[in-house]
């Protein structure tokens, strides 16, 4: 879909001077976009819509005033600068933008991150990432909401990542229990305002409510995360008494609740509300309301591509779509960048622990036991082990197994807490869907203990692992601490253990430990 040209407003111009009126409405539509899950990892589908939207064209006197702008926007990075596969990196990206929406940092564009820009490989995981802060800075982001990820190494690393990134981190509805002001000391502001082709852009950034558990609740436990839609009403007239023509909203929320934000908001002149925390690639409209979803970790993004009048700050047209990150031409300043931080990590992370011949998929029940078994063979007093699923955050590959896919399954700083829970209390916990279990296993609906085979008595009381996200409350869990409010936090990260034990297998090419991880699955 071609962009309007100048030669269309001078037959704007021609139409207005002859006295012709009755302009015709053009329709809206929204692209069919196939989505991912939530908790998805997967690339986005390769996918290119773009749809077009035509509104109220100016007046002949305000011709001279249309201005163009175009948001790129992505969320839910992850810290994939590497790319989920070749071809699909960070710079192979900016190529892209490059070559198929004419990208320049200083033009018309606008870039926005819906948030959740590090935690994931160990490229970025194992700095905290700081190897993606210079990433973005390079690809030439002008502002980011906060999602929930970005609380993963605690507030002196979110704060140490701001104060690196060129661009601001935004959030209008985190606020400290306090006082319930914005955390401007971490680096986060409610809003910023940028001109961007002789408009004046007001971003604003929201932050998924869900945060508290979502990421380490003790890391937010000063927070409050107010409504969405009491911290627009509150914010946007700020924002538009500071100058702002126009009003973006990148968001770390998923599309459910985008698409009934922007219903609920539609009277407050906000051209476009961009999501996260789902990783989902969309592009539509919702009463007037641009929706933009880039789906996940680099491997696409949305766009827009906004005709806007400065005279009378409306929109004149817009168009939008997704495209997959595919086929474009790496950026040299980015690609340098992305290969210094990989020999870094390469170095300190590239250790050969192990060998697998078919590799052990995300969250399947070969991962999830070689995770909860690993614990209990490193801390033998202990019955049982449960972790979450949402821990597990990528395959561990077919091949040497090295230090550096580890993390990258595991990418967030947990360690081991120690509870004492009765049998009751126990079978409550291991009903949990999002749940991965050790020590115990499950015969005719009732569980019983892997190392003895006897049945789990309601009121004995048994000695379970757990991570201390889980402990915190994260992911629903919040029954632990009030089980047990006296856990034990064993400094154990718990990632080593997994580490040992496929160290302790001394696996090969000539052994792998694929025989080995399966006979964990059993009772």
């Amino acid at each position: 879909m071609q962009r309007k040209k100048w030669i269309f407003w001078q037959f704007v111009r021609l139409f207005f001077v002859l006295g012709t009126v009755g302009l015709v409405m053009g329709c809206r539509e929204t692209p069919s976009v196939p989505t991912p899950t939530q908790e998805s990892a997967e690339p986005a589908p390769t996918v290119v819509a773009t749809v077009e939207a035509t509104a109220v064209p100016p007046t002949e006197s305000a011709v001279d005033s249309v201005r163009e702008i175009t948001i790129l926007y992505t969320n839910d990075e992850h810290g994939w600068m590497a790319g989920l596969q070749a071809g699909a990196s960070a710079a192979n990206l900016v190529g892209l933008w490059r070559t198929a929406e004419g990208y320049q940092p200083d033009g018309s564009f606008l870039l926005l991150s819906g948030g959740d820009m590090w935690t994931g490989p160990a490229i970025s995981t194992w700095f905290q990432g700081q190897s993606m802060a210079e990433v973005m800075n390079a690809m030439g982001y002008d502002a980011a909401a906060v999602g929930n990820h970005e609380f993963d190494f605690g507030l002196e690393m979110l704060q140490a990542r701001a104060a690196e990134s060129e661009f601001p981190f935004l959030s209008a509805n985190i606020r400290y229990k306090e006082d319930g002001s914005t955390p401007e000391d971490l680096g986060i502001r409610p809003y910023t305002i940028i001109t961007v082709n002789e408009i004046e852009v007001g971003i604003i950034g929201l932050t998924t409510r869900s945060t508290p558990t979502t990421t380490n609740p003790v890391n937010v436990a000063q927070f409050d995360f107010i409504d969405y839609e009491t911290a627009l009403r509150e914010v946007v007239p700020q924002v538009k008494a500071a100058g702002a023509e126009m009003i973006v909203v990148p968001g770390h929320i998923c599309q459910a609740e985008l698409e009934s934000l922007a219903q609920d908001v539609a009277d407050l002149g906000i051209h476009l509300l961009g999501g996260g925390h789902c990783n989902e690639l969309l592009a539509t409209e919702v009463d007037d309301i641009v929706l933009l979803e880039g789906g996940t970790a680099l491997a696409g993004y949305a766009h827009a591509t906004f005709q806007f009048d400065t005279a009378s700050d409306t929109v004149v047209s817009v168009e939008y779509g997704v495209r997959s990150n595919s086929g474009g031409t790496a950026d040299p300043i980015v690609e340098s960048i992305v290969m210094r931080w990989q020999e870094e990590a390469d170095v300190e992370l590239n250790r050969t622990i192990g060998y697998s011949e078919q590799g052990v998929d995300r969250r399947s029940p070969e991962m999830q036991s070689l995770i909860t078994e690993a614990w209990l063979w490193a801390y033998p007093a202990a019955d049982v082990a449960i972790t979450n699923l949402g821990g597990m955050r990528a395959d561990l590959p077919p091949g040497d197994i090295t230090l550096a896919d580890v993390v990258g399954v595991m990418p967030f700083d947990n360690v081991i807490v120690e509870l004492r829970l009765t049998g009751e209390q126990l079978d409550v916990m291991l009903g949990q869907d999002s749940a991965a279990v050790g020590g115990v296993y499950r015969d005719n609906f009732r569980w019983y203990l892997k190392a003895t085979g006897e049945e789990l008595d309601p009121d004995a009381v048994y000695t379970v692992l757990v991570n201390d996200f889980m402990y915190a409350g994260g992911d629903d869990y919040a029954l632990l601490a009030v089980y047990d409010p006296d856990g034990y936090n064993t400094a154990i990260n718990w990632r080593q253990p997994v580490i040992d034990w496929i160290m302790a297998q001394e696996s090969s090419v000539d052994a792998p430990i694929d025989t080995a991880v399966s006979a964990l699955t059993q009772p």
